[in-house]
């Protein structure tokens, strides 16, 4: 007796961002998360990180030409539908990262501006700053800031859900197309995510999970939206479906490690 043919992976997603060797965050959740999906991740890789639960304690960036290399080799071969951006590093690489997005035309790049690892290992310099804004803000079709991230962006307090409007709307006059302004680090008992265009908001509103489990959460839900824009989802659908594969994989959390341990990103094939 014949098998049906499996279903093929539908969306192909060029990921550029950092290793993680605990497999919570970077590039390897980006892959579980897109795969789960039911998408193509392909990928560039800006740096490996030593890492665990318990933090981060090496950073190893990947030589510039090598960064650009990796990229082009998918966008001229396998293409892509959507790019998803993390762990940028520095100046440099933010630059060179922007050109990839070019050399990919119009292909929507959803950015996740990683400043900070969960444990507080910086991983992005201070002087870059000024070229995510200048580069990857305008390239984007998604950004997706935390709090801290978009009070480092717009140089504004961000410390409630209005605050977060605010910054959002900075951060759209400095020609985002959209933004999701993530509540994580506000104070409340229940999470609000704010997604702004120039045309209107939605939000996305849930109980805060109280969890150590959160490592990766950030990448996680950007990759999901990118897997949502590369299958073809509008906007608002790709971070709703994004959202609540965030929070089902929260509460599904394995348990592993001592420190901030990950999400279980696999759940959607034991659903």
């Amino acid at each position: 007796m014949s098998q049906a043919p499996a279903q093929a992976p539908q969306g192909r997603v060029l990921v550029i961002a950092g290793s993680d060797s605990g497999g919570g965050a970077g590039i390897q959740a980006d892959i579980k998360t897109i795969t789960a999906l039911g998408g193509y991740a392909a990928t560039a890789i800006t740096a490996v990180t030593v890492q665990n639960t318990l933090g981060v304690t090496g950073v190893h960036p990947i030589p510039l030409d090598i960064i650009a290399a990796q990229a082009r080799a998918v966008l001229d071969d396998i293409g892509a539908d959507a790019i998803k951006t993390g762990m940028l590093g520095d100046a440099a690489v933010v630059e060179t990262v922007a050109a990839a997005i070019d050399h990919a035309g119009q292909v929507p790049a959803v950015v996740d501006p990683v400043m900070v690892a969960k444990g507080g290992a910086p991983l992005l310099a201070e002087a870059a700053i000024g070229a995510v804004k200048a580069l990857m803000i305008p390239r984007a079709a998604l950004l997706t800031p935390n709090a801290p991230e978009a009070a480092a962006l717009t140089g504004l307090t961000v410390e409630t859900t209005d605050d977060l409007r605010r910054a959002g709307e900075a951060l759209l006059a400095l020609g985002a197309k959209a933004v999701l302004m993530k509540g994580g680090h506000v104070a409340g008992e229940r999470v609000v995510d704010v997604l702004m265009t120039t045309e209107g908001e939605t939000t996305f509103e849930g109980e805060r999970i109280e969890t150590r489990h959160t490592h990766g959460t950030g990448c996680t839900l950007a990759s999901a939206c990118a897997a949502g824009l590369a299958q073809g989802l509008p906007l608002e659908q790709a971070v709703a479906r994004a959202w609540n594969y965030v929070h089902e994989a929260m509460l599904r959390a394995p348990g592993f490690g001592g420190g901030h341990g990950p999400l279980d990103h696999g759940w959607t094939l034991r659903a």
